[in-house]
């Protein structure tokens, strides 16, 4: 399956030109793509469509395919401006499209990507496929836009409520909730209400796993830099919490490291910081409460697909979302 969604991801981009400078475009827009990753939020959309009664073979699951394809090229795009956003080094083992190519040719990818993005949506033929990805598009943006105004204004005078307010808006819309609506809409049905509650609580879980790889995850596996998210000032649940009650030259020492830019921040500082936030109860604290988010969530969708047109593709699709708010890796 993932082999059929990048075919008609790249089936929508450029092959080259009659100059190198286009033939390197085209390039440009198939890196991220053909880099790999896990295609999470695709494969829960085709689950969704499964669950609700479209099968392969059949036109609602043509759609449904080119929805995936469509959810796929607005991660890469994504990925390519919060790379830039986030100033970050590598994407999925390898450097960022900006450290390769500069930040103005990495934004015209990226933007070229998103045009592509409908494109795929617009061959889908699903009515009311294009509202779903403009409010989950708006959702993330509102989410990101948290995240990077704490950033750039300095704000650590945060709490756990705060992140989780931020990340649901952030991940939870673009990674759980609107595949599973995504993946009713293109079987012809109405998506359930308990998506948004269940979709937010493992949304939720999925990011904190994600912010605990960050610190304690391998290199190989995780395919982002480990520690990414001190160097670029991240405010998680485990940071957040872990200030409430640091010692006081450990808290000094961080938001002194914090005030500066990624290339200004002393690495060895940063990665005493990191074994500090290992060492403490927050990373233990953050991960029972998603442990909890997640199990709520599984509890939700598992009494929402009760009644579904295909029980053997329900019970994948909740042992997907259950291995991805518990991942390792």
């Amino acid at each position: 399956m993932r082999d059929e969604l990048l075919s008609r991801v790249l089936s929508l981009l450029p092959t080259g030109g009659d100059r190198p400078e286009l033939r390197a475009y085209a390039d440009m827009l198939r890196d991220y793509p053909t880099r790999g990753g896990k295609g999470i939020r695709s494969e829960l959309l085709l689950a969704s469509a499964r669950v609700h009664g479209a099968q392969p073979g059949t036109p609602a699951y043509e759609g449904a395919l080119w929805l995936a394809a469509a959810l796929e090229l607005f991660q890469n795009w994504v990925l390519i401006h919060d790379d830039i956003e986030d100033d970050s080094e590598e994407r999925r083992g390898r450097p960022a499209l900006h450290r390769l190519h500069g930040v103005p040719l990495a934004i015209n990818a990226g933007d070229a990507l998103h045009v592509s993005m409908w494109e795929a949506v617009l061959r889908a033929g699903v009515p009311g496929a294009m509202e779903e990805f403009l409010f989950m598009i708006h959702r993330t943006a509102e989410g990101q836009h948290l995240d990077l105004s704490w950033v750039e204004h300095g704000e650590w005078t945060l709490h756990a409520a705060d992140y989780v307010q931020m990340v649901e808006l952030k991940t939870a819309h673009y990674t759980v909730i609107s595949p599973l609506r995504l993946g009713a809409l293109a079987a012809g049905t109405a998506p359930e209400m308990a998506f948004t509650e269940a979709g937010l609580a493992l949304g939720t879980a999925f990011q904190i796993r994600d912010d605990v790889l960050n610190l304690a995850g391998d290199p190989a596996q995780y395919g982002k830099e480990i520690g990414g998210d001190l160097l670029e000032g991240k405010r998680t649940m485990i940071v957040l919490r872990w200030l409430e009650d640091a010692p006081e030259e450990q808290r000094r020492v961080f938001l002194e490291q914090m005030r500066r830019d990624r290339p200004a921040k002393d690495a060895a500082v940063i990665a005493e910081i990191r074994t500090w936030l290992l060492d403490s109860g927050s990373v233990a604290d953050a991960q029972d409460y998603a442990h909890a988010q997640a199990a709520r969530g599984l509890t939700l969708l598992e009494t929402a697909f009760q009644d579904a047109a295909d029980p053997q593709a329900a019970r994948e699709l909740l042992a997907v979302l259950r291995d991805l708010a518990t991942r390792d890796a």
